[in-house]
């Protein structure tokens, strides 16, 4: 695990994981980091995993309610089956493909992938997110980790809107 993905999860309120942990001692791992772990389990988690943790959970974090799930189904469409399927949360955390993405609809409802620090798949870098709950709003802040385990300075993550960062919520924007 990147050693800035570490630091940052030791220093978080909370830890939010959308699966793919795959064996409980990586779960156990990072529970072993301080904050409490929120996690689901994902489509190669062991029998162990599969057992502990459940398909879907709801947070609550500030007045803020991010529902999570490992799989959101195809792209097509998954802003408003996520919104349907979750319809008191204010946001969805979800994983599976290990792509980072955000989608922000008109009312501020938010889905994030934070993509992976350890399995980038066809991502061009190992990512993680970082979430900030204000009055009852979440933010998403995409974070890439560089070669030397550092975050780049600006994100090229293709689906990654810069524009709905943590100072910029969707309700504030003109």
């Amino acid at each position: 695990m990147p050693a800035g993905c570490l630091e940052r999860m030791a220093a978080a309120d909370a830890i939010l994981h959308a699966g793919d942990f795959m064996e409980l001692a990586v779960l156990e791992a990072i529970a072993a980091l301080g904050p409490p772990v929120h996690a689901v389990r994902g489509n190669v988690d062991s029998s162990a995993l599969q057992a502990r943790l459940p398909l879907v959970r709801t947070v609550e974090a500030g007045g803020a309610r991010i529902a999570m799930i490992h799989d959101a189904g195809p792209a097509a469409g998954r802003l408003a089956r996520t919104r349907r399927r979750f319809p008191e949360a204010d946001a969805v955390v979800f994983g599976h493909s290990h792509l980072p993405l955000l989608e922000v609809d008109d009312d501020g409802f938010t889905i994030f992938n934070p993509g992976s620090p350890t399995e980038r798949r066809h991502a061009p870098h190992h990512t993680m997110g970082l979430a900030t709950v204000d009055s009852g709003r979440v933010a998403f802040e995409l974070v890439v980790l560089g070669p030397a385990q550092e975050p780049a300075k600006e994100t090229d993550t293709p689906g990654y809107d810069r524009s709905a960062a943590p100072d910029r919520h969707p309700r504030d924007r003109q």
